[in-house]
């Protein structure tokens, strides 16, 4: 019997049976779950009583969850440990699903039910509300009001982005799987600490090659740009990250950012809208383009002097070394950045490395979340898991009930995208029959892989991803609502970095360091001047991370917020688009818009201000916790009951009133970052 399509699984908390399931079930079960859906969606359609919120909308809500099951293992293994196998399946499926999905948006039958109850309904609970609007303007957003030939276009514009995205994330894998350097000659690894030397000789051994390779992999690339002192090693390895899925092989993503970024507007101005800017911004609490600019704008104008003072410094700094000759390129920032930082601060990441052994940071992590919110993690391993490197976790609450499944896949490895994410492998909701329905939770990094010679130690930065991933996972674990489609993330896009930018502030807090932040082999903890170290160092550079990501924000907007279609030269509109908060110049070959997943596969096209946005939220919200004490379990229980728990039952701007008592502004922000107020 093919596991994806059992209604209930014999495992621990009906987790994914993953050792039971292989590539080859995924298109049956995909291909039956689809007529399961279309069975369930003719009963509504059907149904001869007249239409309610039960009979039409809560049916709606409950349908089709055979389908989301299966197609959410599918896509979460691609993320996670793809294979040429599994992404086969993912080009010839993802097509036929996003056919289906329109089918049901677009049924005319079934939307004139739905229309009915809008129109009709008797009083409903806020969540009952949120959820009558979010399924009507669903079906508006997804082209039903269309003529026969518009829902055709828009029917044909939306099977073409699933298979454009699909390939954009493919080939930034593969092209990123496919360049290593292999260097030879020891003398070519001065600077790079020990442990990154060990790293690299892994890497080696695993390839069969002598000496020491490394790759365009986070944990690699980013620790030789920082240490090595070969500095045309390093500007070959930049040069290689930097022009990703720009070259003339079968990776080249040109051509899917252009057509996916003029898909997307065509889409949004068959609906409508002038933009596809505003029509992903009517779901969002900035609400239109204007609002996002002029955030982004102010960030830019209030963070310019520190920003160009901070290049100026790391340029100075690298003159004292190399001579007043000496020209700073994008490949040289990192580099001399530590060196300054170090004597400044007398602070170096590596020497926080041996501190940050990745275990001994979960389970800080773990503890954290115990002295706020009064839940424990338990180890589960009958819990099936998908790599030899996760692990399953069950949650409990303060009374022991369980909470949520949390399972953590740490390390960086060739099946695996780039970056960090936490997922769901399914929503928690309560069922008709009153059962509460707990959620499966994913949190999966790019951390360095243990060796025969040391464990994984993080970096300072890696311990701040991983307290950001586990904020998403939070507001997942404790989410307390009837409808799975309004569960813990499933809130607007700009709020939903809230609760993991809340979350980062507490690797500064010096009582957190010192639960966990032990030396791997002696057991010494953290010493004292090395946490007044990095509490001093906070800012540093602060200004100039702010305009990185604000050039990523003003490239997003300036892609989807434009009027009309053709972009001839992607690497051209790019630089336009970020000119206003370029520092250093790149080199011309450069592009990010080529593996730029966020906002051309991911799900924050026009979107991905949302950081800046909702980093705002978090330092608002952070200063509150100040207030009441850092580690407040009467404020922690505030943020859970008003915020964490809520999910998208009320809009987001109601739910962080209710929480901080008034609307945040840029102030708290500045603050954080050590920005001039006067």
């Amino acid at each position: 019997m093919n596991p994806l399509l059992q209604n209930t699984f014999s495992t621990p908390f009906e987790t994914i049976p993953f050792a039971q399931i292989k590539p080859e079930h995924f298109e049956p079960a995909i291909i039956e779950a689809m007529k399961m859906e279309d069975e369930e969606i003719e009963r509504i359609v059907s149904c001869s009583d007249a239409p309610s919120f039960s009979n039409t909308i809560e049916a709606l809500e409950r349908s089709g969850a055979m389908l989301e099951r299966a197609t959410t293992v599918l896509y979460n293994l691609l993320s996670a440990d793809t294979s040429d196998i599994l992404e086969e399946v993912a080009n010839r499926l993802s097509p036929l699903i996003t056919e289906h999905g329109n089918r049901i948006m677009q049924n005319e039958a079934l939307f004139a039910r739905v229309k009915y109850v809008y129109e009709n309904h008797p009083p409903l609970s806020e969540e009952e509300t949120m959820l009558l609007e979010k399924t009507y303007e669903g079906f508006e957003r997804s082209g039903v009001a269309l003529s026969k030939e518009g829902k055709q276009r828009f029917s044909e514009i939306s099977v073409k982005l699933s298979t454009l995205t699909l390939n954009f994330s493919q080939n930034h894998l593969k092209d990123t799987n496919s360049f290593f350097l292999h260097i030879t000659d020891e003398k070519d690894l001065q600077g790079l600490p020990e442990t990154h030397r060990i790293q690299a000789a892994a890497e080696a051994e695993a390839r069969g090659l002598e000496g020491w390779v490394i790759t365009l992999q986070a944990p690699s690339y980013g620790p030789f740009m920082m240490y090595a002192q070969n500095r045309l090693l390093r500007k070959q390895l930049y040069e290689a990250y930097a022009t990703l899925c720009t070259h003339e092989n079968d990776n080249n993503n040109f051509e899917n950012v252009r057509q996916i970024t003029n898909l997307r507007r065509q889409l949004a101005q068959l609906l409508g809208y002038e933009t596809f800017a505003e029509y992903a911004l009517k779901r969002r609490m900035a609400q239109s383009p204007q609002h996002v600019y002029k955030l982004l704008h102010d960030l830019r104008d209030s963070y310019r002097e520190a920003a160009h003072r901070d290049v100026q410094e790391v340029r100075q700094k690298a003159k004292e070394v190399e001579g007043d000759d000496f020209e700073l390129r994008p490949w040289d920032v990192a580099y001399y950045s530590r060196l300054l930082k170090k004597e400044r601060y007398d602070l170096d990441a590596e020497m926080l490395r041996p501190y940050f052994e990745f275990s001994a940071v979960k389970q800080g992590i773990f503890q954290l979340a115990n002295t706020l919110y009064g839940i424990s993690f338990v180890e589960n391993k009958h819990v099936p898991v998908y790599h030899k490197d996760v692990s399953a976790y069950e949650v409990r609450d303060t009374d022991g009930s369980y909470l949520a499944m949390l399972y953590i896949d740490p390390f960086a490895r060739k099946s695996k995208q780039s970056g960090a994410w936490m997922t769901n492998y399914s929503e928690q909701f309560i069922s008709p029959d009153g059962v509460n329905h707990r959620p499966q939770v994913a949190i999966v990094t790019n951390f360095p892989c243990p060796t025969s010679q040391t464990p994984s130690l993080l970096s300072h930065g890696e311990l701040t991803t991983f307290l950001h991933e586990f904020g998403h996972s939070l507001h997942s674990i404790f989410a307390q609502t009837r409808y799975h489609s309004l569960s813990g993330t499933n809130v607007f896009w700009d709020f939903v970095e809230l609760p993991s930018q809340f979350m980062e502030n507490f690797a500064l807090e010096k009582a957190f360091l010192q639960t966990f932040a032990f030396h791997y082999q002696t057991r010494e903890p953290l010493p004292e001047a090395y946490i007044q170290a990095i509490n001093q160092s906070r800012h540093f550079n602060a200004a100039y991370a702010c305009y990185r990501q604000l050039s990523f924000g003003l490239l997003d907007m300036a892609y989807y917020d434009r009027r009309e279609g053709g972009i001839d030269d992607v690497r051209k509109f790019e630089s336009h688009a970020i000119s206003s908060v370029t520092l250093i110049p790149n080199i011309p070959e450069a592009c990010v818009s080529t593996q730029f997943e966020h906002i051309m596969s991911g799900g924050y096209a026009a979107g991905y201000y949302s950081y800046k946005w909702a980093e705002v939220l978090a330092a608002d919200a952070f200063e509150y916790f100040r207030q009441c004490g850092v580690f407040s379990r009467p404020a922690a229980q505030k943020f859970r009951d008003l915020l964490l728990s809520q999910g998208g039952t009320r809009h987001p701007m109601e739910l962080y009133k209710a929480f901080r008592g008034a609307e945040p502004s840029i102030t708290a922000l500045l603050k954080q970052d050590g920005i001039n107020l006067s």
